[in-house]
């Protein structure tokens, strides 16, 4: 099954349990994936599970930056709204990778572009960063990258 598919079929099954907060999320998802399709792929097209990983990625990281705001702001009952969203969106993204893995990826990556100071670390983060296909941070890509390269 496809994840607009899947998605689909969590819409669904919240307008049965008459969710109203999953319900609503879900749907600013799938019209967020639908509008990706339909600017790559034209009006009939339909968007890849790489796609919809992008647009996930995309939402959970304005959830992030809101609920910032919204802390600085003192406004803690927004914020918990923010964070209930970006959890149920999270519930689409791929499990992430340990810090151990991260390390031996960043190992590879330096290896295969024969990096030897953070001059280099612009074509080990372009290798590591695809290696890792969205399963890392890259914030914490870059800091494990940054820590080897000397």
């Amino acid at each position: 099954m496809s994840l607009a598919a899947e998605i689909d079929e969590s819409i669904k099954n919240a307008m049965k349990a008459r969710e109203t907060e999953k319900l609503s999320v879900l749907r600013m998802l799938k019209s967020a994936v639908k509008y990706l399709a339909i600017e790559k792929h034209g009006a009939d097209g339909v968007a890849t599970d790489e796609e919809v990983l992008t647009v996930v990625r995309k939402e959970i990281k304005k959830r992030q930056d809101a609920i910032e705001g919204y802390v600085k702001a003192g406004r803690a009952e927004s914020a918990a709204a923010e964070t209930s969203e970006m959890a149920l969106l999270q519930t689409y993204l791929p499990a992430g990778l340990s810090e151990a893995e991260l390390e031996a990826l960043v190992d590879s990556a330096i290896a295969e572009a024969g990096a030897t100071s953070k001059a280099q670390m612009g074509a080990v983060m372009k290798i590591a960063g695809a290696k890792a296909a969205g399963r890392a941070d890259g914030k914490v890509l870059s800091g494990i990258v940054q820590k080897k390269l000397v």
